[in-house]
């Protein structure tokens, strides 16, 4: 069973974005990012990236872009790491809000930090990202 199988879904994973996107926005340092969204439906968007990224269906390759693309939406912000950290402690008190289960919701934490790590990679510029970059999975489907 995939870890997209066992946090429920695309309802569930759907759920989780729009509820760290609520913390972060109420949040003075987490929800700096959020003010300046330029691309309408972050939270379906983000949800289609985890759903595909945790096991589930290509939603965000099918329907959004590549990694690269990603990365390019994120890129040349600069290094913010009590950012990071905010934004990080907020996911898992969303995890927690939306009922995802344990050890599932330790799995997607630990993920969604790493993904943050990688994405925190091209902090200098747009053009740091490469063409191509595979799309950032979950390693385990345990």
């Amino acid at each position: 069973m995939t870890l997209y199988e066992r946090v429920g879904g695309f309802d569930a994973i759907l759920a989780l974005c729009r509820r760290w996107h609520e913390l972060c926005s109420a949040d003075p340092l987490a929800g700096h990012p959020f003010e300046h969204i330029t691309l309408p439906h972050h939270d379906e968007r983000l949800a289609a990236y985890l759903a595909e990224a945790l096991g589930g269906p290509p939603l965000y390759t099918a329907g959004y872009g590549d990694e690269s693309f990603m990365q390019r939406l994120h890129a040349g912000n600069g290094d913010h790491p009590d950012l990071y950290e905010a934004c990080l402690a907020l996911f898992d008190r969303a995890l927690l809000d939306v009922g995802i289960a344990k050890p599932a919701a330790g799995e997607v934490s630990a993920y969604f930090r790493a993904a943050t790590a990688a994405m925190a990679a091209y902090h200098d510029s747009i053009d740091q990202v490469p063409d191509d970059l595979p799309m950032n999975r979950v390693v385990s489907d345990g």
